[in-house]
Order: C-alpha cells, then structure tokens, then sequence
C-alpha cells in the first residue's frame, strides 16, 4: 500500500512531532549538513573536510539515521544530492561530482535509505515568479509566470542546449547506475519545475512523458526510475491516472510527489490539495491499483493564516490540511476498490 512519508530536516524539529501525530512515521530528508544549515557548498570548503565528515558519507548518515529511529521515524528517501552542477553541465570537475554521488549512494545502501530524489535542473532548481500569490481564502501560494523571466539575462553557464544536458546526463547515468544497483538504491528523477526549455539559456530536458522514457531508455534498470510529480505531470498531461498506468508498467514509480497546480507550464498558480485540476481521487485510487507501495508525501501546500511563509510550501498548518486531505483520499480509495 501507499506509505505517506513527510518532508523532516535532518534533525528534530516540530514537524518530527507532528508527524507522528498524523500517524505518518517514514521520513523524506536532506543530507545532514551540520545542524546550524547548510555548509561547504563550493568545490574548494568541500575539497577542506575530510571525506568521511562530509554529509553524504556513512557516518553522518548513520548516526541522522539513529536520530529518526530514537525518535520513531524511518528515514525512506534523501531528497538531496551533494553539488552536481559540474556533472550537468559537463564542467571540469565533474568526476569528484559523480564519485561524491556514488559515494552516497554507497552509505545510503549501507545504513537501508532505498530512494534519492535528484533532478538535473542546471544553474537553477524549481523556480517560481512569486511565492506570496494570494489563494483560497488569503492563503499565499507560489506562482510562475514565464512572461516575467522571458527577457531575463544568460546565467553565468550561457547558453546551455538540450543535447549537451542529454550528452551528460547520459554519461552520468552510465557512471551511478550500476552503483545504485550494487547499492540497492533507486533513483528516483524529478522533473523539471517548470517543465519548459530554454529559461535564461538553460535547456530544460526533464519536461515531458516521452523525455522521461527516453531517460529509463538511456541505461535500462529496475533502479533507474522517477519522481512522480503530480504538480509538473499535470502541466504535462490532462490524465493522470494514464500516467501512472504508464510508468507502474514500466516499474519506473520510485517516489511520488503528491500535488496539484492550476494553469499551464507558462502560467500556473500553486493550489490547495482539493482544488486544482487533476481528480486527486482518481489518482489515488490508480496508484493502489498498480500496486504502488512506495513512498508519497505531500508537496507545496499553501501557508495558511498563521504560517509564517518563511518557507513557502513548507509552512506548517498547509502540510496539516494536506495530510488529512491524503489520509482520507487514501481511505476512500482503499474502501472504492474493495466494494469491487
């Protein structure tokens, strides 16, 4: 069955507790940067601490996950990578990249995490217009507008085209693959948020259903998969459940994002979990009829009167309303099937 996982920083926060409270034990999570936030970012402070202090190798990984276990939580996915800017873009420097990557993977298998969520978005990650849109009820939502950015300077990469990120992220597949097989870790790729190419400069290949084949194509293995992202897929298709369908066929399904958007890729708006424009329902319900049971968490849920927005999507009373909305999706979509 569908396992809800929830969005928890590498170490105790309220969400641990919280989480529990909704009855959702599994977590997704970072690499444990020092507990004061992220450090060691460029080449040369990485290239300073020693390789089994740095975040992706087994130690630090072992004792975050002790942490959750002390505190009844399972950590099921590394929403995170170490720097990989240098890979995509087929930079000088892109074989420490790949062997910090594989080094992951490595401790990942070591202490049982069985899913990373990575993207090969370059220079810039999900982007949005505005983070303070105003949704149902005064609710603040993210929001893209492509007209906004169309005239945008070049990123300091240029022009990076679509072949060049296919070229490396071939190479790069080659390279972790057989690692992540050894390792028994899937990997999981998110698309791209937006999905549209170019922005800036920067081609976007990670943006369409036949792209995302293309890629389970490029080095075939049941540990070469994707993140479902509902809200990225619904700016792609009109039918999500075919979607599922699809990549449940081709056990591609390692992690799901659970989300909606209003609009298209150019133009969209972030929406509560019951209003947007995929039948969450449906989607529910297909994903326990391929048998999908792995882990879900909810994605980019709204601030709410209260919520601060010091971290849009990821306040706190958004996530509440969303898990709820989840719980009883799920409940429902159990009880509609067994009816049959």
């Amino acid at each position: 069955m569908v396992t809800f996982a929830e969005m928890l920083p590498p170490y105790p926060n309220r969400m641990w507790t919280l989480s529990k409270q909704m009855a959702v034990t599994h977590a997704v999570t970072g690499l444990p940067w020092t507990a004061s936030g992220p450090r060691h970012r460029t080449p040369e402070e990485i290239a300073e601490v020693k390789p089994g202090d740095r975040p992706w190798a087994v130690q630090p990984m072992a004792d975050m996950c002790q942490r959750f276990a002390d505190a009844g939580l399972t950590v099921d996915v590394i929403e995170s990578s170490p720097p990989m800017d240098r890979i995509r873009l087929g930079l000088p420097g892109r074989e420490a990249e790949i062997e910090y990557f594989a080094t992951m993977l490595q401790s990942m298998g070591a202490v049982g995490i069985p899913v990373v969520c990575w993207n090969w978005m370059a220079q810039f990650g999900w982007l949005r217009t505005s983070m303070v849109t105003p949704g149902r009820g005064g609710a603040l939502v993210s929001s893209f507008d492509l007209a906004l950015v169309k005239d945008a300077p070049l990123t300091a990469a240029g022009v990076v085209s679509e072949e060049a990120l296919w070229e490396n992220l071939h190479y790069f597949l080659e390279r972790v693959v057989p690692v992540a097989e050894e390792s028994r870790v899937y990997l999981a790729l998110h698309p791209d948020d937006p999905p549209l190419s170019p922005i800036r400069g920067v081609g976007r290949i990670m943006r369409s259903i036949e792209n995302f084949d293309r890629v389970l194509d490029l080095v075939p293995s049941p540990y070469n998969g994707i993140t479902l992202c509902q809200g990225n897929f619904a700016l792609m298709t009109t039918d999500m459940p075919r979607v599922i369908r699809h990549f449940a066929e081709r056990n591609a399904i390692h992690f799901v994002h659970f989300r909606d958007v209003r609009g298209t890729p150019e133009r969209f708006e972030e929406v509560f979990h019951d209003e947007g424009q995929t039948d969450m329902l449906a989607a529910m319900r297909t994903y326990l009829e391929v048998g999908f049971d792995g882990p879900m968490r909810l994605d980019h849920a709204p601030s709410m009167e209260g919520d601060p927005n010091d971290h849009p999507g990821y306040e706190t009373l958004g996530r509440l309303f969303a898990t709820g909305y989840m719980t009883g999706l799920r409940e429902a979509a159990i009880k509609e099937l067994a009816r049959r």
